[in-house]
């Protein structure tokens, strides 16, 4: 098995909206690289990345994908990643792994929001980024005008086309390299051959005016080369290429080239560009890690001779194949039969087998060196974000910060005793994905699943049923609403029972008040003089907590109530534990009536950015949901609006949000506290809940 050395791998990530053709790229690449002997198809399912029945059935990207080949002597990892905004959070595990990322954006309909996003991820995590416009055979396809849109949505680095396309919509065949002054036209078989030609006469003076700009910019890279440059010298093609490269691995360049996926057209020069000009996985010399001890941050040396390190960025299970753990060595090397430590869950394991993957397809690697990326099967305990090391050597790496679910949806198995299936399926999923939340609502009684959008949750629906065999109903959560008083009473609770023999005996009377929001139940013993005996009293605060879990109103939980036992009597023969904690309970209820009961609701904190022009709209319709705008700032070109909302308003905000911002608005939501439901939606509320019950009776 070949060992790879690290200047001769690139660890690429593949980054876009959804639908701009990444995975259609790819699947060109590795046609041309011999790991497929034709162009795997998304649009008829025979695609080697998109090979999940949930990915083939919608025609998406809804996992990221590994493709390991080699070209041209140098061997890719390449990371096709989800586009589609309910599973890109994917996309940014995979960015923290890659040394360049390929940004594509479609030739005919530009920069779109997700593009934004990927390209945030990229400045977030410093890497190299190279812009593919692909498309370039579609109708209505703009070179022009998709370049200038590019500029104009990312004006933080200098945009700068490698490539003019020759011919445009379906009369494309090729393209213009602007460093070496060649035309590639392409045969229209989908091989992908093409002929190094001269640059058509049409197309001469246009190229000639973009190169000039390519070494106006590349010089800029060079203080020597520039002033050679500007003074008349002539600049080797060698030496601009050497300044491109500096400039890209320094994040000022960002190249643009175009093609084709769809008739494998652009796709080798794509694959050139990325060996000659992005950057090997030695160019990191350091990187940030926390300190195992104290969790603080810090700066260590990796490379080929430091002790093992690698970070977990994937994690895929499959109840046939195991678990497969993806990971990327970040210093020393992997072999079989070694154990390492799990520093995040401080655990041992023990290596197996080692491989790569071409989508589902695996090819043992025997070892795994620094900066390459590979795969190992069925360790035990490992997930995505833990970092694996060597025992002496303890390191943790940063763990991604993913976005909080944005939708939630109550399940229902619909088969008898699949509970105990649904947790335990749903623990594995959650071991794929690290964006779905899960727990059982104790007030309510229903298991609540969370994700990134609609489309999310049903997909981890049918995964559910495909890979486990649990079959669930989606229903809308029921709001956790919760009963309190608002004035005070004194009522008398007595419970009395002759039934031949020893009877029941309790007597209680109680003081109930409200207490401040938040501050659940408070239970005062006022009893003097042993009116009431002490063994009796635990019961009687025991009697009103169960009685506190159905309010009198619509059978919410009742809280935010101070209730005190001042006064009673007791039997000394019918007296019991049993008696007085019905009393309590009997009275308590009594209390509640008399003392003006009302409704509480959860209302929640939401944070929403969104563009600048949206603002209006978000902030509109966040009052028409009875929310509280508690302030605004400003973020860039976005703005983040702070608010309070109750959580009944905002069950369905994410695809309103999305709507109303064209997908470009994002928002963060969290408990705040419980406040008094208006007396018009209250009445609603008791008024549904009683026939709920009716239909349960």
């Amino acid at each position: 098995m070949k060992k790879y050395e690290p200047n001769v791998i690139r660890n690429v990530g593949i980054f876009s909206h959804g639908g701009e053709g990444k995975t259609s790229i790819v699947e060109a690449m590795l046609f041309l690289a011999g790991e497929n002997n034709r162009i795997g198809r998304v649009d008829d399912g025979t695609s080697l990345m998109d090979y999940e029945p949930e990915e083939v059935e919608r025609k998406i990207t809804i996992s990221s994908s590994l493709a390991c080949f080699e070209w041209n002597k140098h061997k890719f990892n390449l990371l096709d990643t989800p586009g589609d905004d309910n599973f890109i959070a994917d996309a940014k595990l995979c960015m923290k792994v890659v040394d360049a990322a390929i940004i594509v954006v479609s030739a005919v309909a530009g920069v779109k929001v997700q593009t934004e996003k990927v390209w945030g991820y990229a400045n977030e995590f410093g890497i190299p980024v190279c812009i593919f416009i692909n498309k370039m055979d579609r109708e209505r396809a703009d070179f022009e005008a998709t370049v200038d849109d590019i500029k104009k949505n990312f004006t933080d680095k200098t945009i700068l086309p490698i490539h003019l396309p020759i011919g445009k919509e379906e009369n494309f065949k090729g393209v213009v390299d602007l460093l070496s002054m060649k035309a590639f036209v392409y045969k229209d078989d989908l091989s992908g051959d093409y002929d190094v030609m001269e640059i058509p006469k049409e197309l001469l003076d246009t190229a000639n005016a973009y190169r000039e700009k390519v070494v106006e910019i590349a010089v800029e890279m060079d203080d020597e080369v520039m002033e050679r440059y500007l003074n008349g010298e002539e600049i080797k093609e060698e030496e601009i290429e050497l300044c491109l490269k500096k400039g890209i691995w320094e994040k000022k360049i960002v190249p643009i080239l175009c093609g084709s996926a769809a008739k494998n057209m652009g796709i080798q020069p794509l694959l050139e560009a990325i060996i000659k000009h992005y950057p090997p996985p030695t160019f990191k010399k350091e990187i940030e890690a926390m300190d195992i001890k104290t969790g603080e941050t810090k700066t260590i040396e990796i490379g080929p001779d430091k002790p093992f390190s690698a970070y977990v960025f994937k994690t895929i299970t499959d109840p046939f194949a195991g678990k497969l753990t993806l990971f990327r060595v970040y210093s020393g090397e992997i072999h079989p039969d070694m154990t390492v430590l799990n520093a995040t869950k401080d655990q041992k394991e023990r290596i197996g087998q080692i491989f790569y993957l071409v989508g589902k397809k695996q090819k043992p690697a025997g070892l795994a060196t620094f900066g390459d990326i590979a795969v190992l099967a069925k360790l035990k305990d490992v997930g995505t974000g833990d970092t694996l090391c060597d025992e002496k050597f303890p390191v943790k790496y940063k763990p991604v910060e993913l976005p909080t679910p944005l939708i939630s949806f109550s399940l229902q198995p619909k088969a008898k005793g699949d509970e105990d299936k649904l947790n335990s399926s749903l623990a594995r999923l959650m071991e794929e994905d690290l964006t779905i939340k899960y727990k059982r609502d104790e007030q309510t009684k229903e298991f609540i699943l969370s994700g990134m959008g609609q489309i999310h949750i049903e997909v981890l629906v049918e995964k559910l049923k495909r890979k486990f065999g649990v079959d669930v109903e989606l229903k809308e959560p029921k709001v956790p609403y919760k009963e309190t008083i608002k004035g005070t009473a004194k009522v008398q609770g007595k419970y009395k029972r002759q039934s031949g023999g020893r009877g029941q005996y309790g007597d209680t009377w109680l003081e109930l008040s409200p207490l401040p929001r938040g501050a659940g139940f408070e239970f005062v013993d006022k009893i003097v003089g042993g009116v009431i005996p002490k063994q009796y009293i635990p019961a009687v605060e025991k009697g009103i907590v169960e009685a506190m879990e159905q309010g009198i109103l619509a059978g919410f939980p009742v809280t935010d109530i101070k209730v005190t036992l001042y006064d009673g009597s007791y039997h000394e023969v019918d007296s019991s534990e049993m008696a007085f904690k019905i009393a309590a309970s009997m009275g308590f209820k009594k209390g509640l009536e008399q003392s003006n009961p009302t409704l509480l609701e959860p209302i929640m904190k939401i944070e929403v950015i969104v563009p600048d022009e949206n603002m209006g709209d978000v902030m509109g319709d966040l009052n028409s949901r009875r929310g509280k705008i508690m302030g605004v700032e400003a973020k860039g070109n976005y703005q983040v609006v702070k608010a309070v909302v109750p959580m009944a308003e905002i069950l369905k905000y994410a695809p309103d949000l999305r709507s109303m911002t064209g997908g470009r608005g994002t928002f963060t939501v969290e408990f705040s506290h419980y406040e008094e439901v208006p007396a018009h939606i209250a009445a609603k509320i008791i008024e549904a809940a009683k026939k709920e019950k009716e239909q349960e009776k």
